[in-house]
């Protein structure tokens, strides 16, 4: 039970749509009729909607982090535990979230959230990869995989190796939601950030 409780709360956080929250607000069209019909914040920005893709992507990470907080404020005695349930909650009810009929988004930007929730020096590792690889490649879902696989490695390197479970799980769902990319980046016909068409949503 006190595994379960950290989970649904933060599954429930996890699940909050917000890229379809704020294209629906703002009269940006309905997300899922709209590029790859993700609701992450790299399909916002198709809208052409910078703003609000900035905005789907600090909520989605706020989420993340927000799921690790509260369940380390609310059950300290069971630490790492339950942030480790936190952890798996937030980004799987990211990913299928029960209002959407368990279509919702990969999960690049709340697992960053996560990291950052479990410790700062797996966030910071999170963020410089994934940054980094944007920004060389222009390939939102390259930069997201490779971020969410170096997590797991900062965790070992930085002695929370407690953690480093969850975030290899937590990688190995994310890679297998961006199989679709995995497919394309092999065929190289995978779009730029900037280009003619956006990457699909990580």
């Amino acid at each position: 039970m006190m595994l379960f409780l950290p989970f649904a709360l933060a599954y429930l956080l996890g699940s909050i749509p917000f890229g379809l929250i704020l294209t629906r607000l703002t009269d940006a069209g309905d997300l899922r009729a709209i590029g790859s019909g993700n609701i992450g914040a790299t399909n916002v920005l198709r809208t052409g909607r910078k703003g609000l893709a900035a905005a789907t992507l600090l909520l989605d990470l706020a989420k993340g982090f927000a799921a690790i907080a509260l369940a380390r404020t609310i059950w300290p005695a069971g630490m790492p535990m339950v942030e480790i349930a936190a952890a798996a909650g937030a980004v799987i009810g990211h990913c299928f979230p029960v209002w959407l009929r368990f279509n919702g988004g990969k999960g690049v930007a709340t697992t960053m959230g996560v990291a950052l929730g479990l410790g700062w020096p797996i966030g910071l590792a999170y963020a410089v990869v994934w940054l980094a690889m944007l920004a060389v490649t222009r390939l939102s879902s390259l930069a997201g995989m490779c971020a969410v696989v170096a997590a797991p490695i900062a965790a070992l390197l930085t002695g929370r190796t407690a953690f480093a479970p969850v975030l290899v799980g937590i990688a190995l769902l994310v890679l297998w939601l961006h199989r679709a990319n995995i497919t394309r980046l092999l065929a190289g016909t995978e779009p730029r950030v900037g280009g003619a068409k956006a990457a699909p949503a990580a």
